[in-house]
């Protein structure tokens, strides 16, 4: 509308009905005063565009007028000059166009920004009014009907008070109505602002993060948004409770806002609005009883956000339970155990090793092994479920992880266990001994110490230095390489001695023990002997000496206070002294006098270390003695192998070696051999397939049959066989009587890694035995054990010192004669000899510490005792 007179007058009407939200902009250079009444009305032109019921001047209005004019020239003068204008920046552009396109796009973006938010904080203060009205149409609404009750209630007592009392009620009422009322828009406003804040913080971060790109002419710095974002997910993924304590605070602002909100719109207390509040966020069901408009606006609103705020809880519940699950199904979950015996690694002497554990701990009830590998836990249940043998009461934990990590050993309660053993991995031997020494070093760096003993498995007898070096006292190494090939060697000599070994060496029979005896302190070592009725004294330990075991000691040696005594007996709590018996030794029958005879060994095979075989090999054997090595290493190279290995062939003294060179799977090869020509045979675990157990033991259960059966044809009694054969026995039959009667001949003694292999060629009794990883894993869990028994394994390993030995009985008595076993014993002292067992002529077996050594019984020259006595 504006004050041109010579505008229609379509709008005079409006004029004489005066519409109330119509008002004049009041303008310092619009402010006038009319002269005339209020009252007096003229109407000067009635085609006139603008009336008014107050008088206009004249003088005014030719003001007015003029200033119109100006306007539009001024306007005019404007729109010529933004036309040049803008054919300027035209031309400007196209001169500069990558400029120009920058600032309209910055200004572009300038005013979308502003717009946003001008539509945003528009659409806020739009739902903050109709919110606000809406209360205040409710908030009359319930204020009519609070005053109808109330009305109605003090006209009930104005008929049973008086009328002073009922005034003073009136007065008051208003006042309590009206301060209840502004309290409850409060809490409705303060709940919609609570809920629309979240949004506005967001709108102007959002705001403050594009003015700040703007700003600074960069596009690579994030918004604040992101930042913002970041930090919750650091916050969320950081702490391991923030998830449950995010999902309190939500849990409780909802149900704050919706108290407040139903205390905005119901007449409740406040107390009663939170509970109520509560009730629709834990049961959304509840809201159905609600009544009025406002009531259920707000019920649905809290029970929507409950049933939100339900399934995040179902979720981080799920997720939970599923973490936990899965970490106790992948084995990171932590061993709460104390005194166990912990093994690090994986191989296959693990089956041996747990078994004699389990045998071991049979005693105390069970006990509990933990057993950690570089494999997943579920696989390393179902290896351990597929061994065929009784835990007998020990129950095996498995927990995957590395032992170079202190947080995996942690997680095992490497510092307290008793005893940790680190098993040597399957391949490469340097590869495995190396890692042996990490995970030595790793033990080591354990913050809280180490409570137990360390029991190393090393491949290598030249690592064994270095592993001693970093892991001090705490460290006991079994080298299996070194332990299975003097075996070989002493088994080869003395054929039946493995098996005794695998008595001694495993839990299921007799095995050693120390114990201290104070009652022995001030007896001889003879005394000593005969003193235990279920055991066999074989050691002192020598408390003067710093703890060094003496093996086979001299009957004249007194025990002195803290000394204790080494003894073979079934279990540690299986023996215990008694009074000394009466016994008589008597004399020996004949002198020792065991003549050394020249002997023809074969090795077919080539191992790492051959170089101590053929050492050990040169210090026992009689002067002229062959060695024969048989492989396809060439002899040149085996030269070389042997002299980098420090053995000087020029200095050996009793053995002449000869070289072979052929494949000890291939028929022809051996044939080539004079294989019946023999007395011990040694079929090794060739260096070239040693990484594979399978393989090794394929070669060498193939070479084991090849020689059998080529022995078997060239022995002078086939005819014999043959003929029992042509009577009717079968094939199958006749062709193991023909490899037991030559294994009669010769000894063959086979290296076989896998135990299950051993199973079967000791059934099928083609071998004269078998030495397996099986005794490596014995004397592991011996050491395990008790650590002071590797003194007593390494010496009578060694290349001196005391051994296990088999002697005829001939030796000891005459054909016939009567003797109790404590009687043999006394007599072998004579010699300074310790008898621990006997093997009857028609026995397959060797009985150690036998029971009943004060009865006689009548004793045959075949028989063959097994003694403890010096190498010399």
């Amino acid at each position: 509308m504006t004050l041109n007179s010579e505008s229609p007058s379509t709008s005079n009407r409006d004029w004489f009905f005066p519409s109330q939200s119509f008002n004049v902009p009041r303008s310092p250079a619009r402010r006038f005063f009319s002269p005339y009444p209020r009252t007096t009305t003229s109407f000067q032109n009635s085609s006139s565009n603008f009336t008014s019921p107050l008088a206009v001047p004249r003088t005014l209005r030719r003001r007015i007028s003029h200033r119109r004019r100006i306007q539009n020239s001024a306007g005019a003068t404007t729109d010529e000059i933004g036309g040049n204008s803008n054919d300027a920046v035209l031309i400007q552009s196209e001169d500069c166009p990558s400029s120009g396109n920058k600032r309209t796009t910055s200004a572009h973006k300038k005013y979308t920004d502003f717009v946003r938010w001008r539509m945003a904080c528009v659409i806020a203060m739009v739902v903050m009014c109709f919110t606000s009205l809406l209360h205040k149409n409710f908030s009359l609404q319930y204020q009519v009907s609070d005053l109808q009750d109330e009305f109605s209630t003090l006209n009930a007592r104005l008929r049973h008070c008086n009328i002073s009392d009922s005034i003073d009620i009136i007065d008051s009422t208003p006042e309590h109505n009206i301060s209840s009322a502004s309290l409850k828009i409060t809490a409705l406003i303060l709940s919609l602002m609570m809920l629309s804040l979240p949004l506005v913080f967001i709108k102007y971060m959002e705001y403050i993060s594009n003015v700040r790109r703007q700003l600074d002419n960069t596009t690579e710095e994030l918004s604040l948004n992101k930042r913002l974002a970041y930090r919750v997910d650091v916050f969320l993924s950081f702490h391991p409770y923030a998830k449950p304590l995010t999902l309190l605070i939500a849990t409780l602002l909802l149900i704050s806002l919706g108290g407040l909100a139903l205390f905005g719109v119901t007449d409740d207390s406040i107390a009663d609005c939170l509970w109520l509040s509560w009730t629709y966020v834990a049961n959304s069901g509840n809201h159905t009883n609600s009544e009025g408009i406002g009531p259920r606006l707000v019920s649905v609103s809290v029970s929507f956000g409950g049933m939100l705020i339900f399934a995040m809880m179902l979720g981080l519940v799920s997720d939970a339970i599923s973490e936990k699950f899965d970490s106790l199904r992948k084995g990171r979950s932590e061993v709460v155990e104390q005194n166990h015996t912990l093994i690090l690694g994986w191989s296959d002497k693990l089956g041996s090793l747990l078994n004699q554990l389990a045998i071991a701990n049979e005693s105390l009830g069970g006990g509990t092994v933990v057993v950690m590998a570089e494999r997943d836990k579920e696989e390393m249940e179902l290896d351990i479920a597929k061994m065929e043998f009784d835990f007998r009461g020990t129950s095996v934990i498995c927990r995957s992880g590395s032992p170079l990590i202190l947080a995996d050993l942690k997680k095992v309660s490497v510092s307290k266990a008793r005893a940790i053993v680190v098993l040597a991995e399957d391949g490469n031997a340097d590869q495995s001994d190396a890692r042996a020494l990490r995970t030595v070093l790793s033990l080591t760096g354990v913050k809280e110490g180490l409570r137990g003993h360390i029991v190393v498995e090393l491949s290598d007898l030249d690592n064994e230095v270095l592993v001693k070096l970093v892991g001090g006292d705490l460290v006991e190494t079994v080298v299996a390489h070194d332990v299975i090939g003097r075996l070989m060697i002493q088994c080869a000599r003395q054929p039946g001695l493995a098996q005794i070994w695998e008595d001694i060496l495993g839990f299921e029979n007799c095995e050693f023990y120390i114990k201290k005896w104070p009652q022995f302190h001030g007896m001889q070592f003879e005394e000593v002997l005969i003193s235990f009725p279920d055991a066999i004294p074989c050691g002192i330990k020598v408390a003067s000496s710093g703890g060094k075991i003496i093996l086979n000691p001299d009957d004249s040696y007194l025990l002195q206070e803290g000394d204790e005594v080494l003894v073979i007996a079934e279990d540690d709590d299986s023996y215990a002294p008694a009074p000394l018996p009466m016994v008589q030794g008597g004399n020996l029958p004949k002198n020792l006098i065991i003549p050394k005879t020249t002997e023809r060994i074969l090795f077919c095979g080539w191992r790492r270390d051959m170089e101590d075989m053929i050492l050990v090999l040169d210090a026992f054997l009689a002067h002229g003695s062959e060695l024969w090595m048989f492989n396809e290493v060439c002899e040149k190279e085996r030269e070389k192998k042997l002299t980098d290995g420090g053995l000087d062939i020029s200095r050996l003294a009793n053995i002449i070696l000869v070289n072979r060179e052929g494949n000890a799977v291939i028929r022809r090869h051996l044939e080539s051999l004079p294989l019946e020509s023999f007395g011990s045979i040694l079929i090794l675990a060739d260096e070239s397939v040693e990484d594979s157990a399978i393989q090794a033991d394929s070669r060498s259960l193939a070479t084991l049959l090849l020689i059998r059966d080529i022995q078997a044809k060239r022995l002078p009694y086939r005819e014999a066989m043959a003929s029992k054969i042509h009577r009717g026995s079968s094939s199958q039959g006749s062709w193991r009587e023909e490899m037991q009667q030559a294994s009669d001949k010769s000894v063959i003694i086979s290296e076989i890694l896998d135990p299950r292999t051993k199973n079967l060629l000791s059934m099928s009794k083609i071998s004269d035995y078998v030495l397996s990883n099986e005794l490596v894993s014995m004397a592991l869990a011996m050491v395990a054990e008790d650590r002071q028994i590797n003194d007593v394994l390494e010496e009578l390993f060694a290349e001196e010192g005391n051994e296990m030995q088999i002697r005829g009985a001939d030796l000891y008595l005459c054909e016939g004669e009567e003797l109790s076993f404590y009687e043999v014993l006394l007599r072998a002292r004579q010699r300074r000899e310790i008898v621990i067992g006997y093997r009857l002529a028609n026995a397959e077996k060797a009985i150690i510490n036998p029971p009943a050594k004060t009865e006689r019984r009548r004793w045959s020259v075949k028989d063959v005792f097994v003694i403890i006595a010096d190498k010399e």
